[in-house]
């Protein structure tokens, strides 16, 4: 292998270890709910709101990061926001007053919109086009290890050696991470033939975009809401599992992605039906929570239910890439940027949502408030579908008007 090559190696293997460390620090919260309720005396409101402020903070920063990968490229961009992560965790460690876990989280979400979109940008820079969503599902995979070994093993350590301890390893990792991304990562020199006012304004006008990302956004649920943070919480309450179990079911759709993403890839490409591949897998997922939320099923079925669900989660790759096809080739980096920041918005509105829900119906100790909560994510899923099942009509119309 030569030596361009192995750089360009190693540039993907260290954004998708970037990718699976800010993935660990997402899913947190699951297991740290309790403590972190305790330790601030804040209400299970106000803990959604914790948690869903990472999805501001992740998807405010898409477009600043987009422009900076642009014009200084990941070398100089990854190790900056790595380490804005780690700052991001620093006040759960040492501060007393509930504002600074806020500004925390924010800050991680910040940094960790990076990690995506210098995936993104590395593999456009690195690998051919024909090995986009391929290579971008690889990334995924390797990033969702981080959200298994944020479930179940995690749960474990924090109770092994307290969740302050486990932080804080966290913390050191971020900067061995960061150190490596600066060294390791090659510098290439970037060329800008557009304005950025242009480029952005090409992409909100597209239509088609922005509609292939609202519905993309309706249809993130299972995975932004339920296995993020409220998956725990509910199989507690509603099925009436121990800690751990109930820590690493919702790992499993972690798990399922982790397959699903080159799976569904490989069946977008061979039938070249990527849209029609998106609507399968939301009317798998709509069907699966709909069983979940009648509380008939055991752990056995849960476990199969969950992994299919993560399978079909994987959608979301082919949701960008497809976007990405509506647009002129100098616009393909900053429609994936901008994609994938409108996906990630609906990950804040989920949290919040289920969280209002949750709190209005009973509280986090009501089994029935918790099934009205979870209740929000196929409620939206049938509406994606729809969206996407519109967007597959409009396209036939449009070819037969050309023929």
């Amino acid at each position: 292998m030569s030596k361009s090559r192995t750089f360009a190696w190693m540039a993907w293997v260290i954004a998708s270890l970037f990718y699976a460390y800010q993935y660990v620090l997402r899913v947190m919260p699951n297991i740290m709910m309790d403590s972190i309720i305790e330790q601030f005396n804040i209400d299970v409101v106000t803990f959604g709101q914790f948690s869903g402020v990472y999805y501001i903070g992740y998807s405010l920063m898409h477009l600043p990061i987009g422009m900076l990968l642009d014009r200084f490229g990941p070398k100089k961009i990854m190790p900056f926001f790595i380490l804005m992560t780690v700052v991001g965790l620093l006040p759960i460690i040492f501060a007393d007053s509930w504002v600074y876990p806020i500004i925390g989280r924010l800050l991680i979400g910040m940094g960790s919109s990076a990690a995506i979109l210098s995936t993104f940008k590395i593999i456009r820079l690195y690998f051919t086009e024909e090995k986009f969503t391929r290579m971008l599902s690889f990334s995924v995979t390797i990033g969702l290890i981080g959200a298994i070994y944020g479930g179940g093993p995690v749960n474990y350590l924090f109770g092994v050696l307290g969740y302050k301890i486990v932080v804080e390893l966290f913390v050191l990792l971020g900067l061995i991470l960061a150190v490596f991304a600066y060294f390791a990562v090659p510098t290439i020199k970037l060329d800008h033939p557009s304005t950025i006012t242009s480029d952005i304004k090409e992409v909100f006008s597209n239509g088609k975009v922005i509609f292939i990302c609202l519905c993309a956004g309706l249809m993130v649920g299972p995975m932004e809401g339920f296995a993020d943070v409220w998956g725990t919480g509910f199989l507690k309450q509603v099925y009436g599992l121990e800690g751990t179990v109930a820590a690493s079911l919702p790992s499993l759709i972690f798990v399922g992605m982790c397959f699903g993403g080159p799976i569904l890839s490989v069946i977008a490409e061979k039938t070249n039906r990527y849209l029609g591949t998106i609507i399968v897998a939301g009317i798998l997922m709509v069907f699966g929570f709909v069983f979940l939320v009648e509380g008939q099923m055991d752990i056995r079925s849960m476990s199969v239910m969950f992994a299919l669900i993560g399978m079909c989660s994987a959608y979301q790759i082919i949701a960008i890439y497809k976007a990405s096809t509506y647009v002129k080739e100098h616009v393909v980096g900053l429609t994936t940027a901008i994609a994938n920041m409108i996906i990630m918005v609906f990950g804040y509105l989920f949290h919040t949502i289920i969280g209002w829900v949750v709190h209005f119906m009973g509280g986090p100790n009501d089994a029935l408030a918790y099934v009205k909560g979870i209740t929000v994510i196929p409620v939206a899923l049938v509406l994606g579908v729809l969206g996407f099942c519109i967007l597959v009509s409009w396209e036939k119309i449009k070819k037969n008007k050309s023929v």
